[in-house]
């Protein structure tokens, strides 16, 4: 079984057991999360598509820690112009653990 949530501008595929990255949440660390914003749910043959959410499904999730990623870097370059601009960047995330999907 797995769902496609939505949060933070983006779109993930989840299921139960699953840790992955999400941007930054407003909940602590060991606390309990929940997405209701459903998308798509599907569990082998069955195929439920909200429109543009299903009323009444859940994800509820377990946030493990929040952090910033590796180190990105923003170059801006014009030609024949000696213009160059260097600059790094570190996105701040929440890294979740999905624990059940209703």
């Amino acid at each position: 079984m797995f769902a496609v949530i939505e949060t933070g501008g983006k779109q993930y595929k989840v299921s139960a057991g699953q840790k992955l990255k999400v941007e930054k949440l407003d909940a602590k660390q060991g606390s309990a999360v929940h997405f209701d914003h459903v998308l798509l749910e599907a569990d082998g043959a069955n195929i439920i598509i909200g429109e543009p959410y299903i009323k009444g499904a859940m994800v509820e999730a377990k946030v493990l820690r929040e952090a910033r990623d590796k180190k990105k870097i923003v170059f801006r370059y014009h030609s024949k112009t000696r213009y160059r601009k260097f600059k790094t960047h570190r996105q701040h995330f929440t890294e979740i653990e999905v624990l059940s999907i209703k």
